[in-house]
């Protein structure tokens, strides 16, 4: 059985892009929209080892920034396991990521990115 390790450029431009509006929004402090970006990045590349790990990455800093322990200790074994689970084919599709929601969840994904991946060509599964 062979795994999908690397992201179709086709999807990396909207994951790219979601990282890119993160960090705007981030750098501006705005940061309900800045997380929601975080969230949109964690789905598109969820099922991608590199890209999985560096949202939660990326999560973990922002649980820094705004000082949430809740965040922090959530994000660590999500960081350390979330690249796994995507290596092997086994992640809660539709996740956001975020350690409010149970990590093994899977959640219904928002037509805004079911249409990203219909428009990329890539399976939600």
């Amino acid at each position: 059985m062979k795994f999908n390790t690397t992201m179709p450029k086709s999807l990396k431009t909207y994951y790219e892009k979601e990282l890119s509006d993160y960090q705007t929004e981030y750098l501006n402090d705005n940061v309900k929209e800045a997380w929601n970006h975080l969230e949109r990045a964690h789905i598109i590349g969820q099922k991608y080892p590199y890209a999985h790990s560096y949202v939660h990455w990326k999560m973990l800093q922002f649980g820094l920034k705004i000082k949430s322990g809740k965040e922090i200790v959530g994000q660590i074994p999500r960081l350390i396991f979330g690249g796994v689970k995507s290596f092997v084919g086994k992640i809660p599709v539709g996740n956001p990521g975020g350690a409010n929601v149970p990590p093994l969840k899977p959640f219904p994904i928002e037509k805004e990115l079911q249409d990203i991946f219909t428009k990329a060509g890539v399976s939600l599964n």
